[in-house]
């Protein structure tokens, strides 16, 4: 099974993602903050992982992540609220693999991520 984390400061929205993701057959964990985040990494990195790009120092975790062994094999996903051509490429500079607009709901989730837990 594939391992998912959201990392958002909403316990809402991390709470609904969780619950999609659980059910396309991912193992899904959260994190309420970059620092809660980074820390559950270092322990078990996740094969996906869904950063939101209001929550203080998004930045500096996607660069963290990418910094640390099999770091790069993450498939991160900056979480923005609008597409802020200038914030897509702060992501994409810390390392963020995709974008995803929020709020997400369970067609976009199924969209994106429904055949990768299939194929794993």
């Amino acid at each position: 099974m594939q391992r998912f984390m959201i990392t958002d400061s909403s316990d809402v929205v991390r709470k609904v993602g969780k619950r999609i993701l659980s059910e396309l057959d991912f193992l899904v964990s959260e994190a309420g903050d970059a620092r809660e985040a980074l820390t559950r990494c270092q322990a078990e990195i996740p094969d996906y992982l869904i950063v939101d790009a209001g929550m203080e120092g998004a930045l500096d975790l996607i660069a963290s992540i990418r910094a640390m062994p099999n770091g790069k094999d993450v498939k991160i996903y900056y979480c923005v609220v609008e597409a802020d051509l200038r914030k897509l490429m702060a992501g994409k500079r810390a390392g963020a693999s995709d974008f995803l607009l929020k709020p997400f709901d369970r067609k976009i989730l199924t969209a994106i991520f429904g055949n990768r837990a299939a194929a794993a």
